[in-house]
């Protein structure tokens, strides 16, 4: 390869892309980093002159160590104390992936993530290679060692299953749905239960991940009436000495809520159209420690609220 002598600089240009691809197969922000160190530990011992393609190796030796992970992740999720939500990231600085396309975009989405927990570990990393990050059924079949044929079928049952996620969101003006975020926040925040339900789909859906470590609902609170009551109740309740701030968190508008400089949860809203579909409450300190990292490499946790 060109930059043999240099592997180390060889990596690190592929670690973004790596950390994008591996987060999106695992829904994990933590995960995706261990994984990227595995990579790496293979990497480093690889006989770098015997490689062509440093992104195709690396590319099929993360996706490899993902699969296997997936398989764990899956186990755990099945004694996973409420429901279970992807770990948000922030996706402003640097981007998670490409993120050229709407598909691509949307591939971070919680929804989509929660979405793609629907399907078989192979059938979500072919998924994941082709609308993500566009590779081709050769490139994927190389990838995961099988046929370019099962490659396809793969892909489709992947798409089949996947009918019926939510329409991407991303395509929408970000300054008309921004807007719908701060209303949405206002009504909440004064318990003003009717101009809540003028802003939520009749069909309105709200997820709340405590992990069992923090208080939290343990099912979903579904219809426009219960989600109103439900959100008037938890922001009259727990937001007393709170900051929040709204931010692109996997690719859409989020509310951050700080006491005291330190994140304690992500409120993750989803619309169609000028209505809230979908609300997604992560607070999980352990899902919450990756994004409040980042908060703090960019220096964003002092001096902002919304």
């Amino acid at each position: 390869m060109s930059t043999a002598t240099d592997p180390v600089a060889a990596f690190e240009d592929h670690r973004p892309r790596l950390f994008g691809l591996a987060y999106r197969l695992l829904g994990s922000a933590q995960d995706a980093e261990d994984a990227v160190q595995d990579a790496w530990l293979r990497w480093s011992g690889a006989d770098h002159g015997e490689i062509a393609s440093p992104g195709a190796w690396l590319t099929t030796a993360l996706t490899r160590l993902c699969l296997t992970r997936l398989t764990s992740a899956r186990a755990r999720r099945e004694t996973y104390v409420g429901p279970w939500l992807p770990e948000p990231i922030l996706t402003t600085d640097p981007p998670v992936g490409p993120a050229e396309t709407a598909a691509q975009r949307e591939s971070v989405s919680l929804a989509l993530l929660v979405t793609l927990e629907r399907l078989s570990p192979l059938e979500r990393a072919v998924y994941v290679l082709r609308e993500a990050f566009g590779h081709t059924h050769a490139e994927v079949a190389a990838i995961l060692d099988v046929s370019e044929a099962h490659s396809r079928q793969l892909h489709t049952r992947a798409r089949r299953h996947l009918a019926e996620a939510p329409a991407d969101p991303l395509e929408a003006d970000p300054a008309a749905w921004g807007a719908l975020v701060e209303r949405f926040l206002a009504a909440a925040r004064e318990g003003e239960i009717a101009e809540l339900e003028a802003l939520l789909a009749a069909d309105v859906a709200a997820w709340s991940d405590g992990g069992g470590r923090v208080s939290a609902a343990r099912r979903p609170v579904r219809g426009r009436a219960e989600v109103a009551r439900f959100l008037a109740g938890v922001f009259a309740r727990f937001t007393t000495g709170l900051v929040g701030r709204v931010a692109e968190v996997n690719g859409e508008p989020a509310l951050l809520a700080l006491r005291d400089g330190e994140l304690t949860s992500v409120l993750a809203v989803e619309r169609n159209g000028a209505q809230v579909t979908g609300l997604r409450f992560v607070l999980n300190p352990e899902k919450l420690a990756f994004l409040a990292a980042q908060l703090s490499r960019s220096e964003a946790l002092p001096g902002h609220s919304s």
